[in-house]
This record gives C-alpha cells, sequence and structure tokens, in this order.
C-alpha cells in the first residue's frame, strides 16, 4: 500500500462510510469522511456534533478547534458541526463526562480499533 492510499471506506457496521461534513470540511484527508490509512496516526475516524463543553474541554487538553486558523483552511467549529475526531481523543473525553455524541453511519469501522462499538451506540445520534 502507497502512503497515498485510504483504507476501505466502511463504518462500524460493514457498509459504505457516509460523509461526515463538508462545511466544515472534515477528515484525515479533508475529504468530508473519516476515511484513514497508516499515516493518519491520531485515527480521525470518529464522526461527531460537536458541543460547546466538548470544545471547551478540548480547548484545555491543548486542541483548539473552535478558534479559526485560516492559514490552514481551517474555519474554527460551533456547536452543532459534524468532526472527524480521534477515536482515542473521543475516549478520553468518555472517561471524563465530556464526550460528544456520534453518527455511526459515518464513523469508520478503524475507529472499532480503540473505542468499544457499545460505547459508540450510547452516544449514537443515527440509531432508530
Amino acid at each position: 500500500m502507497t502512503t497515498t492510499e485510504i483504507d476501505e471506506s466502511l463504518n462500524v457496521f460493514g457498509e459504505p462510510l457516509q460523509s461526515c461534513s463538508e462545511e466544515p470540511m472534515t477528515g484525515f484527508f479533508r475529504d468530508g469522511c473519516c476515511n484513514t490509512n497508516s499515516q493518519d496516526i491520531g485515527s480521525h475516524t470518529v464522526c461527531v456534533e460537536v458541543s460547546r463543553e466538548f470544545l471547551e474541554y478540548s480547548r484545555f487538553q491543548g486542541n483548539d478547534l473552535s478558534t479559526p486558523r485560516p492559514e490552514f483552511g481551517f474555519p474554527g467549529l460551533e456547536a452543532g458541526d459534524r468532526w472527524c475526531l480521534c477515536a482515542a481523543r473521543w475516549l478520553e473525553a468518555h472517561r471524563r463526562g465530556m464526550a460528544p455524541k456520534v453518527f455511526l453511519n459515518r464513523t469508520h469501522i478503524k475507529a472499532l480499533a480503540t473505542v468499544p462499538m457499545k460505547l459508540l451506540r450510547e452516544y449514537a445520534l443515527d440509531l432508530n
């Protein structure tokens, strides 16, 4: 596999991965999906809907997602935005009671290597 190839785009159900967000554009590859490959050290695989509380938590953890960074083409996130979050950061936020809600159909299957499906289901916004 070359470093530019993307791992198979499957969600946590083994079905085709749906887009997480194109406004703002998200994903490790900035393709709107939580796609990943071996270069994605942080495993940006969990599609979340960020909350004000989570954005504050993330900022205090050293990852300010709310401040625009135009030099990187990053508009800054607001509560209600969808974003491909690192699986380990989501799990850390869960352990501290700050995890945002998730979209399972938009979360890459590789997230399951870090976050148990049972936990993701507890936070799912797209289960009937």
